[in-house]
């Protein structure tokens, strides 16, 4: 009898073919953090405070007049220590001794619980966009740090840019400038039509063919448009629809807006963004008898908060396309 694929079916071919390898999912690249000031000089407790003071002003004056002393305005910005987060899981005994992939589940523990702070900590600071008045222009010297996109039901329009631009100059913030957006509001930069016909700005004229992703980084950056280097980020935070008309907006969307955020960063003080560890991500591993398993877990402490407003503006579109 010959061995046709009949005879050979039904005992010999693996229905089912195993890979030695792992699917991962994909992750984007972080970078919130590096438009944090980090703030050193703190030893112990919680709180933090950073003392200020303001300007003296100059009078006219004439001959036998008496001189007008002026003082300085003083305040202070507290900042806390506030935040305690973790990531922790296990495995256990029969499933370490069982499993075909132990060791490459076990491998991926540590960057997958870092990972999950990381992002925890990538959204912590795109949502302080929210330390604003909510449902307010935020004026400073007379130019909105929050409003809503002036295109067509709340998108974005390249004189968006220019308003953020005008109020940060009005604000004295002298730094690089930095605008983040989220990837529905650079869906409808991409289809501005006249996007490279921008004459005040020849960086303009290589969005369309240069592409969206910078090859260096690896980050999602669209280019720079009126002075801000523009960058996509999926982790910016929402805010409540019913704000778009506390604001003069015009959408009708039901599914609230993304704060795209557009600041200014220099030296020391200028970035908006302060923050600080108490204690950075660590690990820790315990042997647990009772339940036969190996349990990990990663945890840190830190805190952040808006240090300057008036670095900070704060654009509303909608969270679709």
């Amino acid at each position: 009898m010959g061995m046709d694929y009949t005879a050979v079916n039904a005992n010999l071919v693996r229905a089912e073919l195993w890979s030695d390898q792992l699917k991962e999912i994909l992750k984007d690249k972080l970078q919130g953090t590096k438009y944090v000031r980090w703030l050193s000089g703190f030893p112990d407790g919680n709180q933090f405070t950073i003392p200020s003071i303001g300007e003296i002003p100059m009078r006219e004056t004439a001959e036998l007049t008496p001189v007008v002393y002026d003082a300085m305005d003083t305040g202070e910005f507290n900042f806390t220590i506030d935040r305690y987060v973790e990531s922790a899981t296990y495995i256990t005994d029969k499933a370490k001794q069982d499993a075909y992939y132990a060791d490459q589940l076990i491998a991926s523990f540590i960057p997958k619980m870092r990972r999950a702070i990381d992002e925890n900590m990538e959204t912590s600071i795109f949502a302080l966009a929210g330390s604003q008045t909510l449902a307010d222009a935020n004026s400073i010297n007379g130019a909105d740090h929050r409003f809503v996109g002036s295109g067509t039901g709340g998108v974005v329009a390249l004189q968006d840019f220019a308003k953020a631009k005008f109020a940060l100059d009005k604000a004295n913030c002298t730094g690089a400038r930095i605008a983040i957006v989220d990837p529905a509001t650079e869906y409808n930069l991409n289809s501005i039509s006249n996007l490279v016909n921008v004459s005040n700005n020849p960086r303009f004229e290589g969005i369309v063919n240069s592409g969206f992703v910078d090859a260096t980084t690896g980050m999602a950056f669209v280019k720079n448009i009126y002075g801000f280097d523009v960058y996509v980020s999926n982790y910016l935070a929402t805010t409540a629809s019913d704000e778009n008309s506390g604001l003069g907006g015009t959408s009708t969307a039901s599914t609230g807006f993304v704060q795209n955020m557009f600041f200014s960063m220099g030296g020391s003080d200028e970035t908006p963004f302060v923050g600080a560890w108490r204690q950075m991500p660590r690990v820790e591993y315990e042997r647990n008898k009772d339940l036969r398993r190996d349990e990990y877990v990663m945890n840190g402490r830190f805190g952040l908060k808006l240090y300057r407003p008036e670095s900070l503006v704060v654009m509303l579109t909608p969270a679709t396309i």
